[in-house]
């Protein structure tokens, strides 16, 4: 049954790709108008919610020279080209709906439950976890270095899968960084796709995953092939898995979400800016992002 229905998902989205031009050809136009309408004074999204300039923070503010990729996902970024938004978003209104959703989830379900797991399970049991995990999804990351060409990057990941099988109990101690040095970069198919000049989309927040775009979500469906997870039966332990895996990572993280929406006029936009700009440095592969990645974890 997963196996159709993980097909079915993919038509589903082979038949949203096709929409791309589109859209993308509505939200340049929109653009086009509003930097018209910018250069005689007036303000174009004044009276549209969420349009409040004040909603983004300044360190956010971005245009096209920013970004190597352009809202069509099907074309890269035109030299000079100048973007208000960092992506495409026609579904705002069920997106807002969606993200409320998640907050919720999160607020009176998610963080509740991470606490009383933080008061039951010890900070060194977690870490063990944690780090049984990041070891679990190495094909993940292996896969996407080779198809990325990072042929570098894929023989780091394969030694610190052999060394922290063998030496870190299992994956348990992240022997390979403690003690070898090996620090290990996030990479999925979403980024590989976005390394091969293949842009965002349009965002979409999904319920329970949270902030995506259409490329990520395409990304998702790929990394879903390789995940040892879904390979786990019955399928009843490959589900409690996934869920003590989001426990786990959310306990060292308490407190993070709660401080991002109290800093944040429009909380909606400002993850949305911020997830876009973090996904484009990821796959830029800025050394930024991937130390604020690899300090979260």
């Amino acid at each position: 049954m997963k196996f159709y229905l993980t097909h079915a998902y993919l038509v589903l989205i082979v038949m949203i790709l096709t929409l791309i031009p589109g859209l993308a050809v509505a939200g340049n136009t929109v653009g086009q108008t509003g930097q018209a309408a910018s250069s005689t004074g007036s303000d174009p999204g004044s009276d549209l919610p969420g349009s409040d300039p004040a909603a983004a923070p300044a360190t956010l503010a971005y245009t096209a020279e920013d970004d190597e990729f352009e809202v069509d996902i099907f074309q890269k970024d035109q030299a000079g080209q100048d973007n208000h938004a960092m992506i495409a978003d026609p579904l705002e209104g069920l997106n807002r709906a969606v993200f409320v959703f998640n907050d919720k989830l999160y607020m009176y379900g998610l963080k509740p439950l991470t606490k009383g797991y933080v008061r039951v399970v010890p900070t060194v049991a977690r870490k063990g976890i944690k780090n049984f995990f990041n070891t679990l999804f190495f094909p993940i990351r292996f896969v996407n270095n080779l198809l990325q060409g990072k042929g570098e990057a894929a023989g780091m990941e394969f030694s610190a899968f052999f060394i922290n099988i063998t030496l870190g109990f299992g994956g348990l101690n992240d022997f390979a960084q403690k003690y070898v040095g090996i620090r290990l970069q996030d990479e999925d198919f979403g980024q590989t796709l976005g390394s091969y000049g293949i842009g965002n989309g349009f965002f979409l927040m999904l319920p329970v995953l949270g902030p995506s775009s259409l490329r990520d979500v395409v990304g998702r469906a790929g990394d879903w092939f390789i995940d040892p997870l879904n390979y786990v039966q019955p399928w009843e332990l490959s589900g409690g898995a996934a869920g003590l895996e989001k426990v786990n990572w959310t306990s060292f993280h308490i407190g993070e979400y709660d401080a991002f929406k109290e800093a944040a006029i429009d909380p909606y936009t400002a993850m949305r800016n911020a997830y876009i700009q973090n996904r484009n440095a990821l796959v830029k592969d800025l050394a930024g992002a991937q130390k604020l990645k690899n300090s979260k974890e």
